[in-house]
């Protein structure tokens, strides 16, 4: 059997200028890096237009050691629709670097639904990663020189927020004292990284939708506080024409293909379980211009990813799913079920009934909560018998949900037929799409709301800590912004041992941190944390170059 990259390395790709004028974009709007991947201009979107593609959301449920495969869903979603003679485009994130030599060893897709070159994606693609973290850290070292300075801004240096970023898992580097080695070299200080994607000017890029939001939201952003107690901005720094400057390139939008040369806009990789999750607005917005269907994907479980994309993305972009797909395993929903990880290819009934709970919730939240037309998508595999499959049909029809098949990791596009087959159907069934919580909503009304309504929780409590936090944020003008709550994505809790849809539970938030050039006030609940660590063999042991210059060991 191929691995993932020997299948992509296998694959014959379209010039990527032939894909981008299937779609309509003239080659004056792209800017090539190389044969097979570009940049589309973000200026198109000025240019008017009344064509807005029907919009699909692919989210799925809480993930398990035993794999969803929610975006190789996604890839092979858009080449069963391309199949069906409807014009597609997909839109994803990127993937980071900490992760693909951590622990997933690529995020392209898998199998024969994967958007190409496969290598370059999960790697240093065209440089948007880097660019992100050089502004975040331009950020830094500026804030860091005004305190050497003579601190003109009054910089509490024991009250900064502001931390450095790499996009590497790097546990090492979560808590660090800087500035040692007298007074020439700054003024020692307790600091830390943040993974690049946890990166606040990651949110920032996603979110914005031209080079003046983005120099405003780059101002906004808050980096500490003064000895008053008053925030301190990017722009009282005077960084964020500079910042700007090195994103400039990094706000447009990659274009690439997948296998079957369906275009596939790749553009941003914000965690969902620590950040909003979501591809830039700019991608989404390209593809909803150039497409009659666009098909895009949330990180995680619905209850981040999906949550965030509809209560923060949709919200700020003026966004509107018109159909939302639930994808799922047989052998996750029985890991959920309380079924050891290595007996997953036995038939279990007993455990499959006691694990599907967690899906018929997200399918749930995403019809009565956000009023969404929804369908499931079993991502099928060998070991999936009839009984199985039949015992998820029957509990679905009690919803009134259709279960399709898929099996687009094995046959690509020709696999999710199906499933193209209902989305088609659902995109022309009326939406009542609305928020978890209304805009304008309290902090506290907003978590308080998303944990009820979204994690089925009980209520949210507050440290004394957070209390403080987000008093201070009423304070300073905060308080009614959105919220993007960091949270386990193993479980609808903040514990990660809770599997299935756990009843009686309440969500701890222990931290409040406002993020405003992004728009929103991050919730740090349970022990989530912004910087990874490595697992005990990293993916990275298994990669390698070839004498020629062939890349290995990604999967």
């Amino acid at each position: 059997m191929l691995s993932d990259i020997e299948i992509a390395q296998a694959a014959t790709t379209e010039p990527i200028f032939e894909v981008a004028k299937r779609l309509g974009i003239s080659e004056e709007d792209l800017v090539p890096y190389g044969r097979d991947k570009a940049k589309v201009d973000y200026r198109v979107l000025d240019k008017p237009s009344d064509h807005a593609a029907k919009l699909v959301l692919v989210t799925a449920i809480n993930p398990t050691p035993a794999g969803e495969g929610k975006t190789t869903t996604t890839i092979g979603l858009a080449d069963a629709l391309s199949r069906l003679g409807e014009n597609v485009a997909v839109a994803l994130r990127e993937p980071s670097l900490g992760p693909v030599f951590g622990i997933k060893g690529g995020a392209a897709g898998g199998g024969y639904a994967q958007v190409v070159p496969m290598e370059d994606i999960n790697l240093h693609f065209t440089g948007d990663f880097h660019a992100i973290g050089a502004a975040n850290n331009l950020l830094a070292a500026m804030l860091d020189n005004s305190i050497q300075q003579g601190n003109p801004l009054n910089i509490d240096p024991r009250r900064i927020t502001w931390k450095r970023a790499v996009d590497m898992n790097d546990r090492q580097l979560r808590n660090i004292i800087d500035g040692l080695g007298g007074v020439a070299n700054g003024v020692p200080r307790e600091d830390g990284f943040d993974i690049t994607v946890a990166s606040e000017i990651m949110a920032v890029l996603c979110l914005a939708t031209s080079i003046r939001d983005l120099k405003e939201r780059l101002g906004r952003i808050v980096v500490g506080y003064t000895y008053d107690r008053e925030p301190v901005t990017a722009a009282d720094l005077e960084a964020q024409g500079a910042m700007a400057a090195l994103l400039k390139d990094a706000l447009s939008p990659n274009l690439v293909q997948t296998l079957e040369s369906t275009p596939a806009f790749v553009h941003g990789g914000p965690f969902a379980n620590i950040a909003h999750g979501c591809n830039s607005v700019m991608a989404t917005r390209m593809a909803q211009r150039y497409a009659d269907i666009a098909v895009t994907e949330a990180g995680f479980g619905a209850d981040l990813g999906a949550e965030k994309f509809l209560d923060i993305k949709c919200r700020m972009a003026h966004l509107a799913p018109d159909a939302v797909v639930v994808v799922a395993t047989v052998r996750a929903l029985k890991y959920n079920g309380g079924q050891p990880k290595d007996a997953l290819t036995t038939e279990n009934l007993d455990a499959l009934s006691a694990g599907l709970p967690n899906l018929l919730h997200h399918v749930r939240v995403m019809r009565e909560v956000y009023g969404l037309p929804v369908c499931v998508a079993i991502n099928r595999f060998p070991s999936d018998t009839e009984a199985e499959l039949e015992l998820l049909r029957t509990e679905l029809e009690k919803l009134g949900v259709n279960v399709a098949l898929s099996e687009v990791w094995a046959k690509g596009g020709k696999g999710g037929i199906e499933l193209a087959n209902e989305v088609l159907r659902l995109v022309d069934e009326p939406s009542h799409f609305d928020f978890s919580y209304p805009t304008g909503a309290s902090i506290e009304e907003a978590a308080e709301s998303v944990a009820k309504r979204v994690y089925g929780a009980d209520g949210v409590e507050f440290t004394p800590q957070a209390k403080r936090q987000v008093a201070e944020l009423h304070r300073l003008g905060f308080g009614e912004l959105p919220v993007c709550i960091a949270k386990t994505q193993y479980s609808l809790t903040d514990d990660p041992s809770k599997l299935g849809e756990p009843k009686g539970f309440t969500i701890t938030v222990r931290e409040a941190k406002v993020d405003a050039g992004a728009g929103f006030v991050v919730l740090l609940t349970g022990s989530i944390m912004t910087m990874p660590g490595l697992p005990k063999r990293p993916a990275a042991c298994g990669i390698d170059v070839t004498d020629d210059g062939t890349i290995t060991g990604l999967f």
